[in-house]
């Protein structure tokens, strides 16, 4: 079985594209060489800046000669029907057979695809998925009709077995396929021949292209870690640029900078910040002071003074990207101690408008410091600093590091609020209150970050939902999903017990409409945390049957009544206890309906024939007030614990009588018995809703 080879070289592929390209091209050439029956052993897909390269190996020959057997009209059918037959069919009148059915004969074609070579195949596949890439951007250069992401300079794409290898032709608008590529731009110009993919990796290796991009992120982080512990500095890790650094080079050739001294006291996350966005250079750090001291930026070539002369103009040009950094951090540092001090930023704001329906960035503002201080006293914090941290929380906006780098909003709110003389609560609270931003991010647990925290995001969900742009299928514009599971998130981490109905501050006018909006929003809260849970195992029904009890806005009593339900339920007491309910209720139901009566007015042990009744009312009575006192407590796992005890009795109860007796004061104060079986029961879910 012939390997496949193929390479489609170019001008520099934006970093960011690089990675999914490769996996394009590897989906649709596999994909379109299945469908034409070329199945193979494996396939793997790599990229440089300047290529796209795809390895295929164990593919067939060729393709296998395909017999289809197609039902045709009946025997005497119109001329016009059959010749349409013959055409689809691809065949003559004298190749049809005529066969006897259940409705009369009729015609029947043998059709017969036969197989076609690999390269045949390759090229037109090749050429298919070269013509509709699917590159988030493109372009057109010369006259030709191609588009791709720059300008497409030769094709390689070679088919190799132990005979040797061919090329499979192929030409695009003018581009030919052939047997050779390019090493490096400027370190081994000019073209290699190959034979197959070994042949190819090597030379390229030898002409200093590193083709694995995960080998050009592992050089760069294994290089950069040496030359860094070597002075006693130590890298700081970012996943993300090294990706995209490895994007960048085909050769990649570490080079190891200072930071000039006069820079050296700006925020660490300041210098690291304009580092990687301005300059795509990782930042160094020394450990025992945690102050960013050195870069490292990654050169896509060698040269005869070491680098020198790159290092010399990267640091120049780093030189005045933090010159305007430290102007920016010495303006806003004045702001800041300044009288009218972070106040001064947030009342800026008034001229910036959150959304056109929902006012000003300011008044909102207002509005979650109103709603901060209400949350304080629930989750332990100080009223007045939490009112004080929501109304400079966000001051920062305002500030000119932000507006030059907005991804540093908050982390520079604690700084300015610490240059003021505000409070740490304070202080602390302006870092944390967008946070959690993602499941991986950290939830705030000091009380005033967590109030004002809650406060942002109860006040945007609220927004959003009284003017009607709630989420709709995929599209969340506004982030209310991330701002619902931060919520989330909040409250169950720091143990929160808040009726979440009292905290939406809904605008409508409608008294309706706001308690229709209101449970509207925690259905949506709902459904997240339907998310949450199932990511940590608990089952939908099971959340289903406590979202279904009172209290159900208190997030922090649902979950723990879920978890108590979920760790019942895989018990062998639980599972025997749920279908004994199961059977009760639907007795219980059934006779309610029939008789058109509700069976809720208490059984009397009097009217027990049978010992297990007996048992069942001795149970009952010794079990119910420990039960309702556990779910008064909200020591749901002990309630479970006393409902386990009526296992037994209930399933010997099942097994000894009839409820449906034909006395009817036995049959009722059985039915009243079942009812005081549901009840207790209930007091922990709703039963009903968990599946068998």
């Amino acid at each position: 079985m012939p390997d496949l080879l193929i390479e489609l070289f170019s001008e520099e592929i934006p970093a960011r594209m690089q990675a999914r390209a490769a996996e394009d091209l590897k989906k649709r050439m596999t994909d379109g060489l299945v469908e034409a029956g070329l199945t193979y052993a494996g396939a793997a897909a790599l990229s440089t800046p300047r290529r796209l390269t795809l390895a295929i190996e164990g593919l067939l020959a060729e393709s296998p000669t395909l017999r289809e057997e197609r039902k045709g009209p009946k025997v005497g059918a119109p001329d016009k029907a059959i010749e349409g037959f013959l055409r689809g069919a691809g065949l003559t009148r004298d190749q049809l057979e005529e066969r006897d059915t259940s409705k009369g004969a009729v015609y029947f074609a043998q059709i017969e695809k036969p197989g076609r070579a690999a390269a045949e195949i390759i090229a037109e596949v090749l050429e298919a998925t070269i013509r509709n890439f699917p590159w988030a951007k493109s372009m057109r250069w010369g006259a030709g009709t191609l588009r791709w992401v720059r300008p497409l300079h030769s094709i390689l794409c070679l088919l190799s077995d132990e005979n040797g290898a061919e090329v499979v032709p192929l030409d695009i608008d003018g581009i030919t396929s052939g047997n050779t590529t390019q090493g490096h731009r400027f370190m081994a110009p000019g073209a290699i021949t190959v034979s197959g993919f070994e042949d190819y990796a090597a030379k390229l290796k030898r002409a200093f292209v590193v083709l694995d991009p995960a080998e050009r992120q592992q050089a760069i982080w294994q290089e950069a870690s040496n030359q860094a512990f070597a002075r006693g500095l130590e890298l700081v890790e970012d996943k993300g640029l090294l990706v995209e650094v490895a994007g960048l080079v085909e050769y990649p050739v570490v080079l190891l900078g200072d930071i000039d001294a006069e820079f050296l006291e700006l925020p660490p996350e300041v210098l690291q910040t304009s580092m990687k966005e301005h300059q795509k250079f990782f930042s160094v750090k020394n450990p025992k002071t945690g102050r960013i001291e050195g870069f490292v930026t990654v050169a896509n070539r060698e040269t005869a003074d070491q680098g020198a002369t790159i290092l010399a103009g990267n640091q120049k040009v780093l030189s005045a990207r933090l010159a305007d950094a430290k102007f920016f951090w010495e303006n806003d540092l004045r702001v800041a101690k300044s009288e009218t001090g972070m106040e001064g930023w947030s009342a800026q704001l008034s001229n910036v408008t959150f959304h056109n329906k929902l006012g000003t960035q300011a008044e909102r503002i207002d509005r979650i410091a109103a709603l901060a201080r209400e949350i304080a006293p629930v989750v332990g914090a100080d009223a007045d600093l939490a009112e004080q941290a929501a109304k400079v929380a966000k001051a920062d906006l305002s500030s000119e590091m932000v507006y030059e780098f907005p991804e540093l909003q908050g982390l520079m709110g604690r700084y300015y609020a610490q240059a003021a003389g505000l409070p740490q609560e304070v202080a602390n609270a302006c870092e944390m209150h967008y946070s959690p931003l993602g499941p991986s991010d950290d939830v705030p647990s000091e009380p005033v970050s967590v109030a004002v925290a809650l406060a942002d995001k109860l006040d945007t969900l609220t927004g959003f939902w009284a003017i009607d742009e709630k989420p709709t299928g995929s599209k969340d514009p506004f982030a209310l999903r991330r701002a619902a599971l931060g919520v989330i998130r909040l409250v169950l981490s720091n143990g929160v017990t808040m009726p979440l109905l009292t905290s939406f501050s809904l605008k409508v006018d409608d008294s309706s409409e706001f308690e229709e909006l209101s449970q509207n929003l925690l259905g949506f809260f709902h459904d997240r945390l339907k998310v949450f849970l199932r990511d940590q195992g608990i089952r939908h029904d099971v959340i289903d049957a406590c979202i279904a009890m009172e209290g159900n806005d208190d997030l922090t009593l649902l979950v723990k009544r879920a978890r108590a339900l979920e760790d019942f339920l895989k018990s062998e007491d639980g599972t025997n206890l749920l279908q004994g309910f199961k059977r009760a209720n639907n007795i219980l139901t059934q006779a309610e309906d029939k008789d058109g009566v509700e069976y809720s007015y208490g059984a009397d042990v009097k009217f027990a024939e049978d010992e297990s009744e007996k048992t069942l009312f001795a149970a009952l009575e010794a079990n119910e007030g420990a039960i309702s006192a556990a779910i008064e407590a909200e020591d749901f796992a002990a309630a479970m614990g006393g409902m386990a005890a009526l296992r037994a009795p209930l399933d010997a109860f099942f097994e000894a009588v009839q409820v449906n007796s034909d006395k009817d004061v036995v049959r009722r104060n059985r039915l009243n018995l079942l009812s005081q079986i549901r009840k207790i029961c209930g007091q922990v879910a709703d039963l009903s809703r968990i599946e068998s």
